[in-house]
């Protein structure tokens, strides 16, 4: 088939767009005739759901900074610290379970406003500030914690709040749809939404068009850490025990699919695509898994950092992620917002 005939057959496939449906179907089929007895499966496919949700929340905490050019990595280690305020108040004081739950929250909004303060007032580019908060807070976990698991501090009462099962799925996985619900409403369909692509686009442009770019900034940055905060209170809901390693680790998948999902449906940062990326990434993951059946512990680092790689080149290529070849810094990725 000639270059002409396979750009005709791309385009009415519309692979630019839609490729994470085709790579999700792809993955259907090939592992549901390979690994059929075990990937076919309501258990598999509830089991892939149930444990991505909280990456999907991260992810989507990450693209609301994103979606105004700034860069919030601090996110995995929010999620810890909010972890840990509920375990600690729980094992250590009278505080209702669900109260140390609105404390942590409100303790990672102030992470959020100190990422805020020093992007916005002390012009510390977001990526070095976030990273660099990222790990002021892990030090603060470990003085809470004094480098220690915490166990048995969540009673069932409050953890049935997110696990009681509504369709068959648990409901922390609602919470998620549901603050999906609210994050597409707020990016796609308010001045607000459309103020923050501006400010990704052309922050100067933005600016001098009467938008307040370091107040949308310095907000982003706040959400983004109650997001995270809540990442982290889903993971109380469904585990109920904090550990030190539960947070970062959740970091590259959230930031892999939310770049891939930045060149799905509407070819820009966007929440359905992020969460269509986040699924059907843990649908590949899971079929090799399922498929290699042993010493799987390789598959999901590589299979997230190969696709992060593809997904920003061709993102970049297409001019939905601007990258600056003067220093090639990953400082310099912005979202480009729809045309007028």
């Amino acid at each position: 088939m000639t270059e002409l005939g396979l750009s005709g057959w791309a385009a009415r496939l519309r692979l630019d767009k839609y490729s994470a449906v085709y790579l999700l179907i792809a993955f259907f089929i090939f592992f549901g005739l390979t690994e059929g007895d075990t990937f076919l499966t309501w258990t598999s496919t509830r089991l892939v759901l149930t444990e991505k949700a909280i990456v999907g929340v991260l992810a989507l905490a990450f693209l609301i900074p994103l979606a105004a050019d700034t860069f919030d990595l601090s996110i995995g280690a929010v999620m810890s610290f909010s972890l840990v305020i509920v375990n600690s108040l729980a094992l250590n004081t009278d505080i209702p379970t669900g109260v140390a739950a609105v404390i942590a929250i409100a303790a990672c909004a102030v992470v959020g406003f100190v990422s805020g303060f020093i992007v916005v007032r002390l012009g510390v580019n977001s990526f070095i500030a976030t990273l660099g908060m990222s790990q002021v807070v892990s030090g603060i976990i470990l003085a809470i914690s004094d480098n220690r698991q915490i166990t048995r501090a969540i009673g069932d009462t409050y953890r049935d709040f997110g696990r009681t099962n509504v369709f068959g799925l648990p409901l922390y996985f609602w919470y998620m749809i549901l603050l999906a619900i609210v994050l597409w409403y707020v990016l796609e369909h308010t001045p607000l939404g459309r103020y923050l692509f501006a400010t990704g686009g052309n922050r100067e442009a933005a600016r001098l068009s009467g938008i307040s770019t370091d107040t949308l900034t310095w907000a982003s940055l706040v959400v983004s850490a109650v997001i995270a905060g809540f990442a982290g209170i889903i993971w109380s809901w469904k585990v109920g025990t904090f550990s030190n390693s539960v947070g970062p680790g959740f970091l590259f998948p959230a930031v892999a699919a939310v770049f891939f999902g930045a060149s799905q449906l509407r070819g820009r940062a966007n929440v359905w695509g992020t969460l269509l990326a986040v699924y059907a990434l843990a649908f590949g993951v899971k079929g090799l898994q399922l498929r290699f059946s042993t010493n799987t512990f390789w598959i999901e680092p590589l299979f997230e950092g190969v696709t992060l790689i593809i997904a920003v080149a061709i993102a970049a290529r297409k001019g939905i992620i601007k990258v600056k070849r003067r220093d090639r810094t990953p400082t310099d990725l912005a979202i480009e917002p729809d045309a007028p």
